[in-house]
Parts: C-alpha cells; structure tokens; sequence
C-alpha cells in the first residue's frame, strides 16, 4: 500500500518582537499553528518539528485533509498603500 502524501501550507515573514528583535515566524496555515526561528530556515525547522507534534497529539487532523500527490501553487500579491492611486497612475 503507497503512502498517502499531505502537503502542508506554511508562511514565514519577518516580524519585529515587542524587545525590537527581529525573528522569522513560521505559519502552517493548513493547521492553524505557527513558530519561529532567528532565520528563515531554523523557523522552517521549527514549524516542520511543530507540525510533527501536533499530529503526534492529534492524529485525527491529518485524517481531515486530502491525500494529494502535487504540492500547491503559491504565488505572491503587491498591494500599495493607496490602491486607488497606484490604479490611476499605471
């Protein structure tokens, strides 16, 4: 029997802490968890580590999702401050 696959979404953006320093916190937008790391890959560690232990506790959340054998298409949106102007002006 072939293993079913799950891709899991995950975000990771730069955030300033309330001390001023600055981390890579890390999104699974597919389970509503997230961590964070001093760079982008020690928060991809962290979130893939996180994810780990979430379904270790709660196996019965990746029974909810689809099996899939592609990864999802992502793609990124600029979006300017005063839209109505940025809209004009192009």
């Amino acid at each position: 029997m072939a293993e079913k696959k799950y891709f899991m979404d995950i975000v990771v953006n730069k955030e300033k802490l309330s001390t001023g320093k600055l981390v890579f916190v890390s999104h699974c937008t597919t389970l509503g968890i997230a961590s964070q790391g001093e760079t982008t890959e020690e928060a991809i560690k962290n979130i893939k580590e996180a994810i780990s232990l979430y379904l270790e506790e709660q196996p019965e959340k990746l029974e909810e999702l689809e099996p899939t054998e592609e990864p999802p298409l992502f793609s990124i949106v600029e979006v300017i401050k005063d839209a109505k102007i940025a809209c004009a002006v192009r």
